[in-house]
């Protein structure tokens, strides 16, 4: 008798974990192989261009991760060119291959007739290498604190950008010119694997220092420290990426990882960073790719982001 019961009793709990297994399988497909080609264009309005300025379109991209033969993703970056976009920060990691160059950069090739900007992530430099995915709730991913990573070929990426006209700014600053207002960039290299050093903004530029102009900040990874300088020195839009948006995220409570000290509540969209009185605009991209070794998006769709700056409204 107490067999029989046993397993009566065993039969509704079979049940669910059966039902629970069947969920988790059909999660983990749909993330794997659904949710990570729903690519989308998230656009924001940002009001912080001098008054009397015309609006300006500009399109950010970061973490592309690109691996040969991903056709889906290859034709969606082509396409974004009917975007028209003024200008394009692309801020890192666009590499997840020794053999992505070549693939990447065709399709790029229309959003590279556009003015562009650039700063290189660690995805650029060293392919990614697997790890278990419970690691990073220990802390960012440091992969050169590891056996020597691969060397990916990022030199022939960086001058086919710079062949196009897209502006270097790694550790480094300069403006921009639009018509008759200026863009003042100032960007770093990663700060993931610290290789940051702020440079500032320019000096001088090309026009008059009475010309109209606005600051923008760029970096990989939204590490504090460099949110901190950037907010400090004026910033006035700071444009990230790195996080993937935690790329596994929980419907109703968000990411659970950012893989930097960023807040996890920050690791995608568009919110403000404060710092000793001052603060700008912080956008962070939820990137566009994945590492090739953890192919998956929950609740996190890839995203381009198109911001279009506008005149500040008047007093």
């Amino acid at each position: 008798m107490t067999s029989t019961r046993t397993a009566r009793r065993g039969a509704p709990l079979g049940w669910a974990a059966g039902l629970s297994l069947t969920a988790v399988g059909a999660t983990l497909a749909y993330a794997a192989t659904v949710e990570r080609t729903l690519y989308q264009v998230r656009e924001e309005t940002l009001p912080i261009l001098p008054a009397g300025s015309a609006p300006l379109r500009m399109l950010h991209l970061s973490d592309i991760h690109m691996v040969p033969n991903q056709k889906s993703k290859a034709d969606w970056l082509y396409g974004l060119a009917q975007l028209k976009p003024d200008l394009v920060v692309n801020t890192g990691d666009n590499l997840s291959h020794p053999k992505a160059v070549g693939p990447l950069l065709e399709a790029l090739e229309p959003l590279l007739q556009f003015p562009g900007v650039f700063v290189p992530g660690s995805n650029d430099y060293y392919a990614p290498v697997f790890r278990n995915p419970l690691r990073y709730f220990a802390g960012p991913s440091i992969s050169l604190k590891e056996p020597t990573p691969k060397e990916l070929p990022w030199t022939d990426l960086f001058s086919a950008f710079g062949a196009a006209g897209w502006v270097d700014l790694t550790n480094r600053s300069q403006s921009v010119v639009f018509g008759n207002m200026r863009i003042d960039f100032t960007g770093v290299d990663d700060p993931h694997i610290d290789r940051d050093q702020y440079a500032g903004y320019p000096a001088g530029s090309s026009t008059s220092e009475q010309a109209p102009h606005v600051r923008v900040a760029v970096t990989h990874a939204p590490y504090q420290r460099v949110l901190d300088y950037f907010t400090d020195d004026g910033a006035e839009l700071i444009l990230a990426g790195h996080t993937h948006g935690g790329q596994v995220r929980i419907p109703g409570y968000g990411a659970l990882v950012s893989n930097s000290d960023l807040p996890t509540w920050r690791a995608r969209g568009l919110t403000r960073w404060e710092h000793a009185g001052r603060t700008a605009p912080l956008n962070v991209s939820a990137g566009i790719g994945t590492s090739r070794f953890a192919p998956i998006r929950f609740a996190c769709r890839p995203e381009a982001v198109l911001l279009t700056l506008v005149p500040r409204p008047l007093p």
